[in-house]
């Protein structure tokens, strides 16, 4: 016999167990008709005395992954899911939820609820609502720590990362792991406990409270570090401080008190915008109907470190890769390299060592060109110099079979012009991978003046088969990010002949959000690639401001790897101290440039850098080279570290306002306002309006 309560929620009996299942594809989210079956199955396993227990099942591929996404911007509605929850929490009869793919936010919390949990030895659960700018508003923060140990649900909760099942069965949070037969399983489970007393997760005490009496203040501590200015993690961490210190009723309407205020903070907004960004900045219109073209076999030409994480990223996508170098010598080194990769990863969990040795085996090794005849893409990541580029698609253009990609690895240099060595121009496209290429997540996929559409597809298809975010660009000197990055390393030098120091400018921009400071940046990366680019720069006629960083070079202060740079370095020591040399410097520069001294603090020190790097991203806009301001975004927030919490870029711009931009930028002398900012100035739009 089967019963609908209302789709997308039924339930169907099994003797005396009602299980009641939720097909809500394609992740079954708690949208408002999900929580108004869900409160009509509560009802009705109360309400039938034939009914002895329940079992909570989801069809498809994965049980609640969450919140429904469409009804993020929309007013909540009832039943809210604390609601639904403690309805089935205060049932009766005994609920098994029964988990299989992801248990994630509001699913999880569904869980929690029930009596008892089982769960697919491949399932993963969590609880990332502050990646979202929130805290679990469920019950989560409370429940969680009544059957897990406290410190662990610090740890879940306040980094929003999912565990595993087997994990989560040595916390205590299931009860029980099945291989397979999920459903027959859970029902076998449920007829064992209908004679037990019900024992809810809100009358479990908590789980191990922590008796250090520094543990919160030194969590605290961690997490400012970490969240880097986001705000999230720390509420969700007083929101466990209270599940732990405070009766269960009362941490409970403080966290769904908290949870409300969350939602409609700037911060959650911005990461709001940010979790749709992902999304949509793979979408473009012109490839809507366009097939991508086969991708199961790839050469990559040159085994240096990017070349090695390319090569790595392939194949642990499944993709067969050839590495090919000049020499056996360089091949050796190129493939040493890609082990060292894959052998940190087994030492980090991420890898097992036989899927290791697979992956080594399965590579293959020339230093012919002929030996990639039948890859379907060639990817070059040799050294940046456009006659060498050049001649490596010219011996590719004469052995890669028809239809075969070939993508270059360029930062800065003209895809077009490498584009043009070959006789197959259409078949050429840029895939500026971002280094640890193994690592990064940001693709930038350069579409040049002849590439073909499919060929375009391609490169999202396989920044998709990588996990990263791909982004189309134009073609221009540095594509969308570095173009970016020239001005940030520009207007931050400025800053130095106005007064400031490496210090002080480094301190205002990690007190923005951002991971490292501009100086330090450099230092890590080596001021010796930016002198390169540099240099390039200025042969092709490009005017390129750095005073300084040309004196630093000069004098072989090169960063880290010297122990020099914009800081000095003690022997086997990261950690940067000011040099008086450096400081002098900057004096002797900023006479010599004639620039007046001016008092700046860490607001005025951000604006002098973001407010030149807005201008340039509208520039970029302007001129096709990004279509939708949201591409930017994604560029900055997973290229070059720009705080997820304030949205990306062009986000973080609609926060200022296009008037304060274009008042501000046309009070500075050396920056031109762009058309688009003087456009939204005189209408009143956003960026938001152009994405």
């Amino acid at each position: 016999m089967t019963t609908k309560d209302v789709m997308p929620v039924s339930i169907k009996m099994h003797e005396s167990i009602a299980v009641v299942q939720i097909d809500h594809p394609p992740v079954n989210a708690l949208s408002h008709a999900v929580r108004t079956g869900l409160l009509r199955a509560v009802e009705t396993v109360n309400a039938t005395p034939e009914i002895a227990a329940a079992v909570l099942v989801c069809a498809g591929r994965t049980f609640i992954a969450g919140a429904d996404v469409r009804e993020f911007n929309q007013p909540a509605r009832e039943p809210h899911l604390p609601d639904v929850i403690d309805a089935i929490e205060a049932c009766s009869k005994p609920w098994v939820a029964a988990l299989h793919g992801n248990a994630l936010g509001g699913g999880l919390e569904v869980a929690l609820g029930c009596h008892y949990r089982i769960a697919l030895s491949s399932a993963r659960m969590g609880l990332p609502e502050v990646t979202l700018g929130l805290i679990p508003g469920a019950g989560g923060t409370v429940r969680l720590p009544r059957l897990i140990p406290v410190p662990q649900a610090v740890e879940m909760i306040t980094s929003g990362k999912p565990i595993s099942a087997k994990e989560a069965a040595s916390l205590g949070l299931v009860d029980q792991i099945v291989d397979d037969e999920l459903e027959n399983a859970a029902i076998a489970f449920a007829q064992t406990r209908t004679s037990q007393p019900l024992v809810s997760t809100r009358d479990r005490s908590i789980k191990d409270a922590p008796t250090e009496p520094d543990f919160w203040s030194h969590a605290k501590s961690r997490l400012e570090r970490k969240a880097r200015g986001q705000i999230s993690p720390l509420y969700a961490l007083e929101a466990v401080k209270n599940a732990v210190t405070l009766a269960f009723e009362d941490a409970y309407a403080k966290e769904r008190s908290c949870f409300l205020e969350l939602r409609q903070s700037d911060q959650a907004s911005a990461l709001r915008h940010a979790f749709f960004a992902e999304r949509a900045v793979g979408r473009l219109d012109s490839l809507k109907d366009v097939q991508s073209r086969p991708l199961d076999a790839a050469g990559v030409i040159g085994g240096g470190t990017m070349g090695a994480g390319i090569a790595t990223a392939l194949l642990l996508a499944g993709i067969r890769v050839t590495l090919v170098e000049r020499d056996e010598d360089s091949l050796k080194a190129g493939a040493s390299r890609v082990a060292s990769i894959l052998e940190a990863s087994v030492k980090r969990g991420l890898l097992t060592p036989d899927r290791q040795r697979e992956l080594i085996e399965t590579l293959g090794q020339t230093t012919t060109y002929e030996d990639l005849a039948n890859v379907d893409l060639a990817i070059e990541a040799v050294f940046e110099s456009m006659p060498v580029k050049q001649e490596v698609f010219k011996r590719l253009d004469q052995v890669l079979k028809p239809g075969a990609i070939l993508a270059t690895n360029t930062s800065y240099l003209d895809v077009n012009a490498i584009a043009r060595a070959t006789q197959r121009p259409t078949d050429v496209i840029g895939l500026h991978f971002f280094s640890p290429a193994h690592i990064m997540k940001l693709l930038e996929i350069v579409e040049a003046d002849a590439t073909a559409p499919d060929v375009l597809a391609t490169g999202f298809e396989l920044a998709r088969k990588l996990r990263k975010v791909g982004i189309r660009s134009g073609v221009c000197d540095g594509f969308i990010g570095n173009r970016i990055l020239k001005v940030y390393r520009q207007n931050a030098e400025r800053l130095l002949l106005e007064g400031g120091t490496p210090a002080q400018v480094d301190s205002a921009m990690r007190r923005f959000g951002m991971p490292m400071g501009p100086f330090e940046m450099q230092d890590l990366a080596g001021l010796d690639i930016a002198a390169a680019q540099r240099h390039a720069a200025r042969e092709k006629g490009i005017n390129v401001f750095a005073p300084v960083s040309d004196r630093l070079c000069e004098k072989k202060r090169f960063g880290q790897k010297c122990n020099a740079g914009w800081y000095r370095y003690e022997d086997n020591s990261r950690t940067p101290l000011e040099d008086d040399e450096v400081l002098k410097l900057i004096r002797e520069e900023a006479s010599q440039h004639h620039v007046a001294h001016k008092a700046h603090d860490d607001n005025s020190i951000q604006r002098a850098i973001l407010f030149p790097m807005i201008n340039e991203a509208c520039f970029i806009l302007d001129e096709g080279i990004a279509t939708r301001p949201l591409e930017i975004d994604m560029v900055e927030i997973h290229g070059y570290g720009f705080p997820r919490w304030r949205g990306g870029l062009m986000h973080y711009a609609d926060t200022i306002g296009a008037s304060t931009l274009l008042d501000a930028l046309g009070a500075d002398q050396a920056t031109e306002p762009a058309p688009l900012i003087k456009s939204l100035a005189k209408t009143g739009g956003t960026f938001a309006d152009l994405n």
